[in-house]
């Protein structure tokens, strides 16, 4: 791997401001200049998707990050894709596949060695899709995908958010993840 401290760095694709937090913490402590991206058309109903990001910009600003936001919050294309599929686990294929593309693009444009999604930090995610997602999408994009899990550090982010006052959403993101949420909490 080349140093990291000389190059472009790693653009990590931000799913949201707390899962961003310890990631972030644990890649400059590695000493690489970090660029966040923001491109999550999965996160629904509108007002949920705002609140993410609002959350998001105050916590960049706060750590100084530089952050790129594709603001175009593709619904139509994000539900159309996964429609198709809408089982659990089978649309989170398509969802990881539409993000880590978006990043790995924006990444090999802007010219950074490596880039890596915050996705790796919950325990709730399919870990292994994601790593197996973001090396193919890097290969096929040229631009190398940085593996790290950071599911260790996953309740000290979310308690720090907690202290800091930032946004803690009570679902993954997408309408049928909040409709599974809240179906299970009403069946109980």
């Amino acid at each position: 791997m080349a140093d990291h401290c000389d190059g472009k760095g790693l653009l990590i694709h931000i799913c949201c401001a707390p899962c961003a937090i310890h990631p972030l913490d644990v890649l400059r402590r590695q000493g690489m200049k970090l660029k966040g991206f923001f491109y999550n058309p999965n996160i629904h109903p509108f007002m949920e998707y705002k609140r993410r990001l609002d959350a998001l910009r105050g916590y960049a600003a706060k750590e100084a990050l530089d952050l790129h936001i594709e603001d175009s919050y593709d619904l139509e294309g994000f539900l159309g894709k996964v429609l198709e599929r809408p089982e659990f686990g089978k649309r989170c294929a398509l969802c990881y596949e539409m993000r880590l593309r978006q990043a790995a693009r924006y990444a090999r444009e802007q010219g950074f060695d490596l880039y890596s999604t915050t996705l790796l930090s919950s325990p709730y995610q399919f870990h292994d899709l994601i790593k197996e997602m973001g090396q193919r999408i890097g290969e096929e994009e040229g631009v190398e995908f940085f593996y790290h899990d950071f599911r260790e550090g996953f309740r000290e982010g979310q308690n720090k958010a907690k202290e800091l006052g930032i946004y803690r959403q009570p679902y993954c993101g997408c309408i049928f993840s909040e409709r599974d949420r809240y179906r299970k909490q009403k069946l109980r």
